[in-house]
């Protein structure tokens, strides 16, 4: 099953609507999607890794937007939308700590948990709710999460073909080590959060 899985998101990966699917995932997990645009990413620069660079770009633009979307919710829509995905997500009781924070620690914040496995939903509804400046919001998350995807990209254009064949021989153990990074990434955060 797994294998099949694996072959449906390479081949979903191939079709011409392939960036337009990493445009809403990478939106939609900025603002309150819990899946990491990755699962799209790595597929589509495997399959074609001549694009990594412009599939990162691609990923990063659309997570800044979705990420100014977060912003808005938190801004406008705490108290409804806001707070409901803060505790979806098990961060309720920490939001106000988190929002303290940000007067002291803001920038260092979102660099750092925007390079990270955490959900990055959870730094642009508090950055919202903290009303952190807009401004700097949208300069330190373009480089973070640019960082982070053309990290990715360089990484997969670089060893191309054999990061493939790699990951196709040893799918199983790739996508234990996908599911211990992000659950343990969101785990770590609910302690470090």
């Amino acid at each position: 099953m797994l294998r099949r899985l694996y072959q449906w998101v390479i081949d979903l990966s191939e079709r011409p609507s392939a960036p337009w699917a990493l445009v809403g995932i990478s939106f939609a997990e900025s603002s309150f999607f819990p899946v990491p645009p990755d699962v799209m990413l790595v597929p589509m620069c495997i399959a074609r890794p001549k694009l990594a660079w412009w599939y990162a770009g691609i990923c990063t633009l659309a997570s800044v937007v979705g990420g100014l979307f977060g912003y808005a919710i938190g801004a406008l829509l705490y108290e409804s939308v806001g707070l409901f995905l803060i505790q979806l997500y098990g961060y309720g009781e920490k939001v106000e700590a988190f929002s303290e924070a940000y007067q002291h620690y803001g920038h260092w914040i979102i660099l750092i948990k925007g390079l990270t496995p955490i959900p990055y939903k959870v730094v642009t509804i508090t950055s919202g709710f903290a009303h952190y400046s807009l401004f700097w919001f949208v300069v330190l998350s373009v480089i973070t999460r640019g960082l982070r995807f053309f990290m990715v990209a360089g990484l997969l254009y670089w060893i191309g073909p054999s990061a493939r064949t790699f990951i196709e021989e040893r799918l199983g153990l790739v996508t234990l080590i996908f599911a211990v990074v992000l659950v343990g990434g969101i785990v770590g955060s609910l302690y470090l959060f």
